[in-house]
C-alpha cells in the first residue's frame, strides 16, 4: 500500500551546529504528548486554543526526529453540556506541530488518553534496587507493560515489545489491541516508535472512569476528536497523557 507524508521541517543537531532540512512524517507516526492547560464541559468554548507538548524525542528515521518539548495546537470545535441525564462531551482537533522555529500542518487522532494519576503511577518505580539510579528501576506502562531499566527491556509477560531509554520514555512497535479498537501497523508503517509512558497495544480512556473516545478522528470528519461522558460533566486535566497519531489525509475523503 502506498505510503503517504506530510511535510515537516525539523531541526537536526550535528558537531558542526543546528541546521533545519525537509523530512516527512508517515501516516501512522505516533506522538505522544501530555495536555497543556485543561479540557472541560464547564469552562471550556469553541475556539479555545487546545495545546500539548511532546513527552519523547520521535525518532523519524535517517537521522531526523521531532525533539521532545515541541507541541502540537489546535482549537476546541464544539462543546455539549451534560443535560437530562446525557453526559457532555468535547469535541477538538490538533492541527499543527510546532517546533523551536517552525509550525507546520498536522492531522491526527487519538489512540488513548490517560489521567495525570495513571501518568504519575507509570512514573512510579514498582521495584528499586536500594538506592541504585532511577534507570535501574522497573516500572508499570499506561496499560500494563513492564519496564526494566538497566539493561532490561520493556515486557509483555514474557515477550519482548520495546526498549527503554535514558530519559523518560521506551521504544516499541506499535500493537493492535486485544479488541481490536486500536489498530498496529498502519500504511506499511511498522518502525520503532517513542510511546512515552504508554504501552505499545495502549487504546482508549485509562482513570477516567465514565468517560470514552466516541470519535477518534481516524475517519471522516478527519482529526476531530470527541470525549463523551456516560453521565455528568468532563474535566480532563493538565498533563494528562495522550498518544496522537498521525493520519493518512486522505483517509476521511
Amino acid at each position: 500500500m502506498k505510503s503517504f507524508f506530510l511535510p515537516l521541517a525539523l531541526l537536526l543537531i550535528s558537531g558542526t551546529g543546528a541546521a533545519f532540512v525537509k523530512i516527512s512524517i508517515p501516516a501512522g507516526t505516533v506522538l505522544p504528548v501530555a495536555l497543556h492547560g485543561s479540557l472541560s464541559s464547564t469552562k471550556s468554548k469553541a475556539g479555545q486554543v487546545v495545546k500539548a507538548r511532546v513527552m519523547q524525542d520521535i525518532p523519524m528515521g535517517e537521522g531526523g526526529e521531532v525533539r521532545a518539548g515541541a507541541y502540537v495546537q489546535g482549537k476546541v470545535i464544539a462543546v455539549t453540556p451534560a443535560a437530562h441525564g446525557s453526559g457532555a462531551s468535547i469535541t477538538f482537533e490538533f492541527t499543527q506541530l510546532v517546533t523551536s522555529r517552525v509550525a507546520e500542518p498536522i492531522i491526527t487522532n487519538l489512540r488513548a488518553l490517560a489521567s495525570i494519576v495513571e501518568v504519575n503511577s507509570a512514573r512510579i518505580p514498582q521495584y528499586d534496587d536500594r538506592g541504585s539510579s532511577s534507570y535501574v528501576n522497573t516500572t508499570w506502562q499506561i496499560g500494563g507493560e513492564t519496564v526494566y531499566r538497566g539493561g532490561g527491556h520493556v515486557m509483555d509477560g514474557k515477550t519482548i515489545v520495546g526498549e527503554p531509554v535514558e530519559e523518560e520514555g521506551v521504544l516499541g512497535r506499535v500493537r493492535a489491541s486485544s479488541d481490536g479498537t486500536c489498530r498496529g501497523a498502519v500504511e506499511g508503517e511498522n518502525r520503532v516508535q517513542a510511546l512515552w509512558l504508554f504501552s505499545s497495544d495502549a487504546c482508549g480512556v485509562y482513570g477516567y472512569r465514565r468517560v470514552k473516545i466516541e470519535h477518534a478522528g481516524r475517519t471522516s470528519p478527519l482529526g476531530e476528536i470527541t470525549l463523551k461522558a456516560e453521565r455528568g460533566d468532563i474535566n480532563i486535566r493538565g498533563g494528562s497523557g495522550m498518544l496522537l497519531r498521525v493520519n493518512n489525509p486522505s483517509a476521511g475523503k
